[in-house]
């Protein structure tokens, strides 16, 4: 009788644990009827896993693509565990982005705080934010202006392409724009060259921290996620090591981000070595998976390759043999920057960005609820046909006469008060990288690879591809 009542009453509570479950999963539905239409899908799971379903980044993918026809550009889910409103509209996304703190607030999933941590500028909110932010600002407008700072991009680069010479027919391309864009960052923030035995030791646990960054949120030992976060505190532990360095030199300075860091009484420590790991996250993964994406697309078009080699070998004929690039050689390469921008453009580096309505909002015919999550959806505006003509077509020369820079439609590096700062420094590394690849080399892509969105971007077989050296 006892073993019976207990079976019972674990029933009851299993079956009322279920109908709280579906209740709360449902209520939103009930309590928002002017929420846009959509669908909330399965209690607990909703429709993530659809939505994360992998696509190629140059498609909205089956999600999008449906629920769009069925329920319009923007359109309600249950996405990360919570009520969702979808925004695929130009004109909604942009409201969206000018009005953050306002209206709407940066809301990344939690495991994301647990590793980029507490301090990071992409997880902290209002002031907090603002000060890193301007920070940020400060030091790449001073990078920008610093003479050694184009010598260093043109360096490495050269580094990197020069090093294929030698017995090298094919090269995973996706590495060798990741050791670029590591060498490059690594050397105005830290002030290391790519040769120092700390800076191999950075790079190892920052290809760990990158892993579990994007994997699933289990910290259990072994697991990425868990790796992830034992490497940032091992990236943090090597950062202090540098900062103390540093300080114990006195007035030995290098004139690279961290002096400016150090110098500033307005963060902590600990703010510092977490602005470092902001810095090379940002300078690492976009700038390397921006450069891919320009040789992927090239790849696809003979004529957009060609046009860009005589650009810099118009360039190249104006200047001595081993005279190095200048900012004015930068604005010459127009052709390579509405390269540069249509890349962007058709690979959607960043597909989306997480946001939380801080109250009702109301925006023409629609109702945001507040403290539901609200997406952005970048790349559904970039591959629109009815703001982009042949959108799914890499047509660099829509750029012509265009402003280079961020609009409605066009937002490769997001956009309001957390538009991304480095993004022209990332512009100015691949147009650099380029021009002496162009140059170097003849190069095609070995079997078919293409950038899938996961929904980070990543292209599956590492973008290999064969090279031929070109005799000078």
């Amino acid at each position: 009788m006892m073993v019976g009542e207990l079976a019972l009453a674990a029933l009851v509570i299993l079956l009322a644990s279920l109908l709280a479950l579906v209740l709360s999963h449902f209520l939103p539905l009930l309590l928002n009827p002017k929420a846009p239409k959509g669908s909330f899908g399965w209690p607990l799971l909703g429709e993530t896993l659809r939505f994360l379903t992998p696509h190629a980044s140059n498609t909205l993918g089956g999600f999008l693509e449906d629920h769009c026809s069925r329920y319009g550009r923007v359109f309600k889910s249950h996405l990360f565990c919570t009520p969702t409103v979808v925004s695929c509209d130009q004109e909604l996304n942009h409201f969206i982005l000018q009005n953050e703190e306002r209206l709407f607030q940066c809301s990344y999933p939690r495991p994301i705080h647990g590793i980029l941590g507490k301090s990071s500028m992409l997880v902290v909110l209002g002031e907090d934010h603002k000060r890193l932010r301007n920070l940020a600002l400060a030091l790449v407008t001073s990078t920008k202006l610093k003479p050694s700072y184009l010598g260093d991009i043109e360096k490495i680069a050269l580094h990197v392409v020069g090093s294929w010479r030698h017995g090298k027919s094919r090269v995973t391309f996706c590495e060798e724009a990741r050791k670029f864009a590591f060498s490059v960052i690594v050397k105005q923030v830290l002030g290391l060259s790519p040769e120092e035995p700390v800076t191999a030791r950075i790079l190892e646990d920052f290809l760990a921290f990158m892993k579990g960054l994007i994997s699933f949120p289990l910290y259990i030992p072994g697991t990425p996620y868990a790796k992830a976060v034992q490497a940032r505190e091992r990236i943090s532990s090597t950062v202090k090591g540098i900062i103390e360095e540093r300080r114990s030199a006195g007035s030995c300075k290098k004139g690279d981000f961290l002096d400016v860091l150090l110098s500033s009484n307005e963060l902590s420590d600990e703010e510092k070595v977490s602005f470092v790991l902001d810095s090379l996250l940002g300078g690492y993964e976009t700038t390397s998976l921006l450069i891919s994406m320009v040789v992927y697309f090239l790849g696809q078009s003979a004529e957009d390759l060609n046009l860009v080699k005589r650009e810099h070998d118009s360039i190249r004929s104006n200047k001595g043999k081993e005279e190095a690039l200048t900012s004015e050689d930068y604005k010459k390469m127009e052709y390579t920057q509405q390269v540069v921008n249509e890349a962007l453009r058709c690979g959607n580096i960043v597909k989306f960005v997480h946001r939380k309505a801080l109250k009702d909002v109301r925006y023409k015919e629609y109702l945001i609820p507040s403290g539901w999550k609200v997406l952005p959806v970048f790349s559904a505006v970039h591959l629109n046909p009815s703001l982009h003509g042949n959108a799914q077509q890499f047509q660099p020369s829509r750029w012509e006469g265009a402003s280079q820079g961020t609009s409605k439609k066009f937002t490769p590096f997001g956009g309001g008060p957390r538009l991304c700062p480095g993004s022209e420094l990332a512009k100015v590394e691949a147009a650099f990288f380029l021009h002496h690849l162009v140059l170097n080399y003849r190069w095609r892509i070995d079997g078919d690879d293409i950038p899938m969105a996961y929904p980070y971007v990543e292209f599956q077989r590492g973008l290999p591809i064969e090279i031929e050296p070109i005799s000078p």
